[in-house]
């Protein structure tokens, strides 16, 4: 794959070899970063489960302390009262039934997260082949599927955020912009690394966290030591 110039010399300031610790790493990331936009930091992790076996799925969800820096979208499917609730804290979109036409015929997909109550999954559960492979379906586990969707909501425009393995067995998630400090940073990274290696299969034998990288946007990988994990 070619680089352009800019990658190149941002490529050069990182040393391959090295294994960084995390908060070195974050401040490569940050100084590795140059387009013209505030660039995301993602983080990259490389796990030792399986994900075709079930009892080595790895999937939740975890507020970041200085949230994404991302405005999040949020639909909520509900009915009755839980309507108006959904709306007064915040939702930016709230329905039910006449909303599946327009999402599965229409291609309607302005929303980050969608949120439901879980006598709406009968209903959320006929859009699984539009919204599932965009990581879209609400689920138990991400807290995405409750009654409480006052906390629902308020969590994820905090900055909460899901993780789950995906097809190759890594995790993909960002956590934050090249604007934030290097502790908010750091301290994002933290939480999730944290909330990851609780959420360890108790079936899995061997070495659960292989390898973690680092990277904006744009910017190069910066491969971060995974000995203390």
């Amino acid at each position: 794959m070619k680089h352009g110039k800019k990658y190149n010399e941002s490529a050069k300031l990182v040393d391959r070899t090295v294994f960084y610790e995390i908060e070195d790493a974050v401040a490569l990331a940050k100084k590795t970063a140059n387009a013209k936009f505030d660039e995301t930091v993602e983080v990259h992790i490389r796990t030792g489960c399986d994900g075709r076996h079930a009892d080595q799925q790895i999937r939740g969800a975890v507020v970041l302390p200085n949230g994404t820096g991302k405005t999040v979208r949020v639909l909520v499917f509900a009915k009755g009262d839980k309507v108006a609730e959904a709306e007064a804290a915040g939702a930016d979109y709230v329905g039910g039934d006449e909303l599946i036409p327009k999402i599965q015929n229409d291609g309607w997909l302005e929303f980050d997260v969608v949120v439901a109550t879980p006598d709406m999954m009968g209903v959320v559960g006929r859009l699984g082949k539009v919204l599932g492979p965009k990581g879209l379906m609400p689920n138990p586990k991400a807290g995405t599927v409750t009654m409480d969707v006052t906390k629902a909501i308020n969590d994820i425009k905090a900055g909460k955020i899901e993780y789950r393995l995906d097809k190759t067995n890594i995790i993909h998630c960002p956590i934050g912009k090249v604007s934030f400090t290097e502790e908010q940073l750091t301290q994002n990274l933290n939480t999730l690394l944290d909330a990851i290696v609780k959420a360890k299969p108790s079936t899995l034998k061997g070495q659960y966290l292989r390898s973690i990288t680092l990277a904006s946007t744009m910017g190069p990988g910066v491969k971060v030591s995974v000995a203390k994990f």
